[in-house]
This record gives structure tokens, C-alpha cells and sequence, in this order.
């Protein structure tokens, strides 16, 4: 399909007719040599000499010429172009953050697989994860996992096949034995800083109390509130045992209310699926839809035109004078 970006230069069209037709014709004055004999040179000839203009005829040729060049430039100027098909774009309207505990208590093997089965709690934490980053296609994630420090392993990225590879490479302890929960949520606002895009989310899994972040997760879940990052939280683990290793539930709870998110506990995978699949009910994937027509501007194809119209005119009528020179020069030589 072909359409005209600037129509409106289509009103120029009339402009060299209505110059033609309204404005004052062009005058010029020139030097004459007078001689005494020329009212008998004009009786000779039988002309009646008279003051007045001489307007010389234009070619036909040069006419349609030029009346062409003008057209052609006229609808340059207005600018044609080829739409092509519609081109639909879909990009998140969201960015997730995925917080992973490494520390040293998700080495127990408690978590109860859907068979009966006990597994490392890291495993079935992968299993389900791994599940849930598969579903987000078309969301921008990233992977942060802490232990005694927190660590970027995956900026936020549409690539989510390498964020399923490096969740397969975690392991219990590569980030410290103890928990910095509330650093890792300190990192995921930094991460979100390189985002353009107002909703944020961020996953956040435990199953320990805080014990080596520099910041309390309460000041750092402050902080995510004020940025619009909403946090849910999710404890797996042992709520009655001692020290590390067990789970803070009252902590995760209250991130979730500082910014807007909620909290789960999850006793084995079953459980935590059930988790992933209420967060997907409640924050749903969102898209923005993009769409356009690419343009491919064809202005150079009348001026071409025009260019090789003028070109042509030209020679031809420089041929035609110089034809017409040589014609009357044998003439007068003969």
C-alpha cells in the first residue's frame, strides 16, 4: 500500500498556472540600432512597423516537459511511501526479581516431594521455580541468590532459558552459610533501578532468619515501598527450630505488608507449587502491545523521474537549436 506522508504539498499543483494566469508578465528592455532607411525596409517587406512586445513562442515539448517536472516534484515533496504490514510487539509491562536463599540450612533434606519422597529443600526449590520461570514468557526477570552476602547471578533480561540454566547452578552455601535477607532485598531495588517500567515485582524465598544483612529486611522492605517495588515473600523450612535455621515467619510476613505484597509458607513442593501458581492469580503476566507499519519512503522515484525528464528536454532542444542554426547558415551560404 502506498500512501502520502505530507498530502497537503498536493496544493501546489495550480502555483505556476495561477503565477502564469495572475501575475505580471515579465518585461525587458533592450538597445535597438535605428537606421535611416528602415521604414523602406519594412514596406519592402510588407510589415507595419509598431512599439510594442515580442513575445517569443515555447516549444510544445518544452511545455509538457516542464509541466511533468513540476508534477513530479510536487508529489516528492508530498512525500510517498510504502506502508508495509502491521507489525505487532509485545514487552513486558512488568519486571520480576527472584530472590533465592543459598544458605547453609537449605541443605536439610526435609522437603516432602509430591511421591513422598525427601528431598535437599534447594532441589525441590529448583523443580518449582524452574516450572514458574518457564511460564513467564515474554516477562523481563532477574536472578539474585544470598546466603551471607547477596549476589546478582542474572540482571533483568527477557532470556529466560539462562535464568533456568543458572538456577540449575546454584548450590547450598555459594553465597555464605549464614542469611542476608535484608541485603538481598536491597539488591534487587538497586536492580530495579535499571528499569523503565513502573510495576516491579520481586519473589523473595527463605528459609532462615536474618543473621549477617547490614540492613534489617523491615528498613530495606521501607525502602522497596517507597521505589514501587512490591515484594511477596515465601518461608519454607522449620518454624520451630533454633538459631539459622529456622525460618523467620513473622519477618517475611511483615516485608509483604511494608510493600503491598504477600506472604506464603510452603512445607514441601506440593505446597510451594500451589504458592507459584496463586502468585501467577495474583500478579498475572502483563504486556504492553507496540504496533507499527514500517515505511520505505519512495521520494527519490519522482525526482529520479524529474531529473531524467529535464535532462532529456534539455538535449533534445539544445540538438533541435543547433539543427536549426546549421539550416540557416547553409542557407545563407547558398
Amino acid at each position: 500500500m502506498i500512501s502520502l506522508a505530507a498530502p497537503w504539498a498536493l496544493v501546489l499543483l495550480p502555483l505556476p498556472l495561477l503565477i502564469w494566469r495572475f501575475a505580471p508578465a515579465h518585461r525587458e528592455r533592450e538597445s535597438a540600432l535605428r537606421f535611416p532607411f528602415f521604414r523602406r525596409i519594412a514596406e519592402a517587406s510588407g510589415a507595419e512597423p509598431r512599439a510594442g512586445a515580442v513575445v517569443r513562442r515555447r516549444p510544445v515539448l518544452a511545455m509538457v516537459v516542464a509541466t511533468l517536472c513540476w508534477v513530479l516534484t510536487v508529489v516528492a515533496l508530498a512525500r510517498p511511501e510504502q506502508l508495509g504490514q502491521p507489525v505487532t510487539v509485545e514487552r513486558a509491562a512488568r519486571d520480576v526479581v527472584l530472590g533465592i536463599d543459598l544458605s547453609g540450612s537449605m541443605d536439610a533434606r526435609d522437603f516432602t516431594a509430591p511421591d513422598g519422597t525427601r528431598k535437599q529443600r534447594l532441589e525441590g526449590v529448583r523443580e518449582v521455580v524452574r516450572s514458574f520461570v518457564a511460564g513467564r514468557e515474554g516477562d523481563r526477570m532477574s536472578l539474585i541468590v544470598f546466603g551471607s552476602s547477596a549476589f546478582l547471578q542474572a540482571p533483568l533480561t527477557d532470556d529466560l532459558d539462562t535464568i533456568i540454566e543458572l538456577l540449575d547452578q546454584t548450590q547450598v552455601g555459594m553465597a555464605g552459610p549464614r542469611t542476608a535477607l535484608g541485603d538481598a532485598i536491597g539488591l534487587g531495588i538497586r536492580t530495579f533501578e535499571e528499569s523503565d517500567i513502573d510495576q516491579r515485582l520481586m519473589i523473595l524465598l527463605s528459609d532462615g532468619s536474618d543473621t549477617a544483612s547490614k540492613m534489617s529486611p523491615v528498613n530495606a522492605a521501607e525502602i522497596a515501598n517507597d521505589r514501587g517495588v512490591e515484594i511477596f515473600t515465601i518461608g519454607v523450612g522449620d518454624p520451630d527450630a533454633t538459631g539459622e535455621d529456622r525460618v523467620d515467619l513473622a519477618t517475611l510476613q511483615t516485608i509483604a505488608d511494608r510493600t503491598g505484597g504477600q506472604y506464603f509458607f510452603a512445607e514441601d513442593e506440593a505446597a510451594l507449587q500451589a504458592v507459584y501458581d496463586r502468585i501467577d492469580e495474583l500478579a498475572p503476566r502483563e504486556v504492553e502491545t507496540l504496533s507499527f507499519r514500517p515505511h520505505t519512503a519512495l521520494s527519490w522515484i519522482p525526482l529520479a523521474l524529474a531529473a531524467l525528464l529535464g535532462t532529456a528536454a534539455t538535449g533534445g532542444l539544445y540538438l533541435q537549436s543547433r539543427r536549426g542554426r546549421r539550416a540557416a547558415g547553409q542557407g545563407v551560404r547558398a
